[in-house]
């Protein structure tokens, strides 16, 4: 659903690596609840850009008529509708941990047509949603989950015979925008309190991981690198776009631990950063942004 901010120091491990998380992040870690809460508004900003990762996602996902159909961090819901309009006889269901999320979710779906559901991708369990899933979306949304390896196993088992899983993740880490968040937060006045929020997408790994850990389970596995060079609009005398494009996902956990100056005053540091890295030009200002995208399908 939204982008992390910190480089994948567990990138390339091997699935069963010691150095990959042992099991679920509890919810409620400190980690987690100094996160600013989700602003659906802010995230739609840039829903274009957003939403183009999950189409080309589901381009690659040729199920024709499946029963059930789960996105696992459905976020504000309009990609999740569109996955009811592709699949009009299939059961649709929505899980996202933002209660903020949700409720724009559900005043979007006026026709009741999805099931939204409150949960965190670790406590999320498959067969609460009405029997085998035939396909399984996670997009945007692994980055938050640093268990996640240890978690595709069991979601993958969750699917039906010719079930397909499908997952996007952001692999920007080391892009202008997150390095400098993380510079701008190490030389703060309270950076020991920042780096916690700023350190929990080290779970997010290089495609090969992916592509091995799902071969490991399925013999059909698609996985590939794409890099978007999204052109941003940008306002004379406004915000710097990359500023409010990671203002609704990547710097939530620095505006959930400053306050006022304080938080002027870092957002201030770093947009100074981001004029420099990203110039603002005639046409607007130029973000490239890399994801890696994985389709795995079991067997019939």
């Amino acid at each position: 659903m939204t982008e992390p901010t910190t480089p994948p120091t567990t990138a390339g491990v091997a699935p069963d690596d010691p150095a990959v998380p042992d099991g679920p992040v509890a919810p409620g870690t400190a980690a987690r609840t100094a996160d600013a809460a989700w602003d659906p508004r802010q995230y739609a900003v840039f829903a274009g850009h957003r939403g183009r990762p999950f189409a080309d996602l589901l381009a690659r996902v040729d199920t024709e008529a499946p029963r059930l159909v789960v996105d696992l961090g459905c976020g504000p819901g309009e990609l999740t509708l569109g996955l009811a309009q592709r699949w009009p006889e299939a059961t649709i269901v929505g899980v996202d941990s933002s209660p903020e999320m949700l409720e724009r979710a559900r005043a979007l779906d006026t026709d009741g047509r999805v099931e939204w559901v409150e949960s965190t991708a670790e406590d999320w369990d498959p067969t609460e949603s009405g029997g085998a899933v035939d396909v399984l979306v996670t997009n945007a949304t692994l980055q938050w989950v640093p268990s996640h390896l240890r978690l595709i196993p069991a979601w993958l088992a969750s699917l039906s015979p010719g079930g397909t899983f499908a997952m996007q993740v952001p692999a920007n880490f080391d892009a202008p925008s997150h390095r400098l968040m993380r510079e701008v937060a190490a030389r703060h006045s309270r950076a020991d309190d920042l780096r916690p929020g700023l350190d929990r997408a080290q779970a997010v790994a290089r495609p090969a991981t992916y592509a091995a850990l799902l071969l490991d389970r399925t013999a059909d596995v698609d996985v590939w690198q794409t890099t978007y060079q999204h052109v941003l609009t940008a306002e004379a005398g406004g915000p710097h776009p990359v500023l409010e494009w990671v203002r609704g996902t990547g710097l939530r956990p620095v505006l959930g631990v400053l306050d006022g100056d304080e938080r002027d005053a870092f957002v201030a540091d770093y947009e100074r950063e981001l004029e420099t890295a990203y110039p603002r030009r005639s046409f607007g200002v130029l973000f490239p942004f890399t994801r890696t995208f994985a389709v795995a399908r079991t067997a019939r």
